[in-house]
């Protein structure tokens, strides 16, 4: 059974296109077991989001879920984070502290950007996958824990697994079920959905509506920033319109001046230039699809590549290592 409409916009996720239908499948198959999930997805696709709505529909809902940006800390803090320590472990330990394997224990541990783990933790982090049990800095006994993890990355962890970037081992016990969460830009049509939820959420503003012309330039931007980009764009606009509804004003200069180009930009008869094809898949090829890299390459914007791509009819992962 999947998780309902209702369901979904509890936990945040709002759409009703093709990648959203199935993502609510998944969850809710995912969530009815115990399996760890490897979510892997574009900065602001909502990564901390899916796991949240797995672990409210799980068995371990009534439990804690507590999350980590791995990404953030330094492998020193980060270890403390994870394990805990006891009093005197180290310079500053006044006191024994419970770590987020004890804290998490018979709920959810969601670790964000986990391809950003030194090796030394990565290894730590395999032993308690594998023994179910961990030891805080500087204690001598063993303390058991159950726990789901879920982690999630915007790398590509495969390639770092090839590359020797990433232990294989921990990969494996990671990604049990593998979750990919799909681009904005891939799904455009729940754009509308999302900005009427948005415009929903945001307290104390007068505005109840976005204009015509204005949903129509956010539904052809290709968010580069994802969700996160898109509802920091209309939170911006609720504070810019000069009315209860939002028009092309109240919009950023860069989503304006995109839609603009779009329309100054025009290949004669809608034919793109025939080495062009090439070239960009060539560059997506050489940069493993890293779509930044490969417009710096290029010469060119992110959203002129996006563009050219979009008329060439190159798919958005053209060049990522499956």
């Amino acid at each position: 059974m999947d998780i309902t409409a209702d369901e979904a916009a509890r936990a945040g996720i709002i759409g009703k296109s093709p990648a959203i239908t199935k993502l609510n499948s998944l969850i809710a198959k995912v969530a009815a077991s115990h399996a760890n999930v490897l979510i892997e997805g574009e900065s602001g696709t909502g990564k901390e989001l899916v796991a949240r709505a797995i672990h409210l529909e799980s068995p371990r809902s009534s439990a804690p879920f507590i999350g980590e940006n791995c990404a953030a800390l330094s492998e020193s803090l980060i270890e403390s984070e994870l394990f805990g320590h006891v009093r005197g472990a180290f310079t500053g330990a006044e006191r024994d502290r419970r770590g987020l394997f004890a804290l998490a224990d018979g709920g959810t541990l969601f670790l964000d950007e986990v391809g950003d783990m030194s090796a030394r933790i990565q290894a730590k982090l395999l032993r308690v996958l594998q023994e179910g049990e961990f030891r805080p800095l500087g204690g001598r006994d063993l303390i058991r824990t159950d726990l789901r993890i879920i982690s999630a990355t915007n790398r590509e962890l495969l390639a770092m697994v090839e590359s020797g970037g990433f232990r294989g081992d921990l990969y494996y016990r990671l990604n049990v079920v593998g979750l990919k969460l799909s681009p904005l830009r891939e799904r455009s049509e729940d754009i509308p959905l999302l900005v009427e939820h948005f415009l929903s959420k945001v307290r104390g503003g007068t505005v109840k509506g976005i204009s015509r012309e204005a949903m129509e330039m956010l539904g052809r931007y290709p968010w580069p920033g994802n969700v996160r980009e898109l509802r920091n764009v209309v939170e911006r606009a609720v504070v810019m319109a000069s009315g209860v509804t939002v028009g092309v004003d109240a919009l950023p200069d860069n989503i304006i001046d995109y839609a603009l180009a779009e329309k100054s930009d025009p290949y004669p008869d809608g034919r793109a230039k025939p080495h062009e094809r090439v070239m960009i898949e060539t560059a997506l090829i050489r940069f493993r699809g890293d779509k930044a890299k490969t417009a710096r390459f290029i010469g060119w914007s992110r959203t002129k590549l996006y563009r050219r791509m979009s008329r060439l009819s190159i798919p958005a992962g053209f060049g990522r290592l499956e």
